[in-house]
């Protein structure tokens, strides 16, 4: 592709995909920011909205970092068309909801989502540009591929069915950061989009099977090489019907369990699906490499020894009974034990949205400081499992720059499919 590639970036948060596929300085997440990589990526326009809060601190951090051009901080719906320029490469992070569809009530052929299903959003954008982009980069939490509980895969079948009535091929990987060297283990589903204008689309209709391509010359492929998993053998089905269909049949008698593994293309509504394990010898980043010199650790993040029995009761196992407060129904509660303190010498759990504050969590890491001390991590070094530049969220509290470290993703991830997608563009 001739230039730049033009990338509208949906549901910003604080610029993870812009990061990974921009760089921060000209330098990439995977040196620490230390050193110059080539990007032929330009992010033209983006929108970060936060319905649930009068404040927009994400957006605010956003502006600061990468400017106010181009930048959007209003809700996606009353976005019109036009206000978005056109682009190259739609990416973005969005919310995991119900995304079932019912006929509008004048059963015309138009479909309506649940209200506020951002996924809706997008596909207004892909349906409705003149020119719509070439090609999609999404992220999500890897339980859409089985969700809903009730009719596993529903939800995954139908941006699927989707986006190829739209002229998409799509392949997807569920990718686990740690797995391949970064610092914390995250486990989320990619997926790409490859429009039917697309040179990518037309090399994947001369390719010798689809298998080839998701375990050897796929972007997923070559960015993250992979070998085939233990469950093993291709399957492949179709997605019938239209959306409305789908969303009301799609795996309603093998409700338990989802036909989607855990890497896989569809091309013209045929779904071909294997599961596959990482293959990687590299080298690897532990917790204990992102840890900042403990004199710079603010007081308040190391725990008081009388707060550590709470500590110890919430991560501990538990077998107890416990009352309903609204119902007053006693019933019994078992919960294992989680490793206190978060060894070292691993990469870390994964960073969630009430990671901040001192209050005692068993979700929160904790690790072991100098004289045994315990502490909480401090917002630099939950940017660093992120592989966010330091002090990126700087400027919000520190609750808050937790909260956006447990939305964000590793931007590692990006930088890297980002590369082989410059070569194939």
């Amino acid at each position: 592709m001739a230039g730049k590639i033009k990338v509208v970036e949906l549901f910003a948060g604080v610029g993870g995909f812009r990061l990974g596929l921009e760089g921060w300085e000209g330098k990439s997440a995977s040196t620490g920011y230390k050193k110059r990589f080539t990007s032929a990526f330009q992010v033209v326009w983006s929108n970060q909205w936060e319905p649930s809060t009068k404040r927009q601190d994400a957006s605010e951090i956003y502006e600061k970092r990468f400017g106010s051009n181009g930048h959007s901080n209003k809700n996606i719906s009353e976005v019109t068309i036009d206000e978005i320029p056109n682009h190259d490469l739609l990416v973005g992070g969005f919310p995991c909801q119900d995304y079932s569809v019912a006929r509008t009530l004048n059963h015309a052929k138009g479909l309506e989502g649940k209200k506020g299903v951002l996924w809706w959003e997008i596909h207004r954008i892909l349906s409705q540009k003149k020119s719509p982009p070439k090609y999609l980069f999404l992220e999500n939490v890897d339980r859409l591929l089985k969700s809903p509980s009730k009719q596993r895969g529903r939800d995954f079948a139908i941006m699927l069915a989707t986006l190829s009535d739209l002229g998409y091929i799509v392949e997807w990987r569920v990718i686990n950061a740690a797995d391949y060297g970064m610092p914390q283990r995250r486990r989320r589903v990619f997926f790409l989009g490859y429009h039917k204008s697309s040179p990518i689309y037309k090399k994947f209709t001369k390719i010798k099977s689809a298998q080839d391509w998701i375990m050897e010359n796929g972007l997923f492929a070559k960015a993250f090489p992979v070998v085939i998993g233990k469950k093993g053998g291709m399957q492949q089905f179709n997605i019938n019907g239209d959306v409305v269909e789908v969303s009301s049949q799609f795996n309603k008698k093998g409700a338990s369990i989802s036909p989607f593994r855990n890497s896989g293309i569809m091309i013209n509504r045929t779904v071909h699906t294997i599961e596959t394990a990482p293959s990687f010898d590299g080298p690897l980043k532990i917790l204990g490499d992102i840890l900042v010199s403990e004199d710079g650790v603010p007081r308040n993040y190391f725990i008081d020894k009388d707060a550590t029995q709470q500590w110890n009761y919430l991560k501990g196992a538990k077998k107890e009974k416990r009352v309903n407060k609204s119902t007053g129904f006693e019933y019994q509660y078992n919960e294992g034990s989680m490793v206190f303190p978060d060894p070292l010498d691993k990469p870390s759990r994964t960073i969630i949205t009430g990671e901040g504050g001192a209050s005692p969590s068993r979700f929160k890491h904790v690790i072991k400081a100098g004289k045994g001390k315990l502490r909480r991590l401090t917002p630099i070094e939950l940017e660093r499992l992120n592989m966010f530049p330091d002090n990126h969220t700087e400027g919000a509290t520190d609750i808050k720059r937790a909260f956006f470290m447990g939305n964000a993703l590793v931007v590692g991830i990006i930088e890297k499919v980002g590369q082989e997608l410059m070569k194939h563009t």
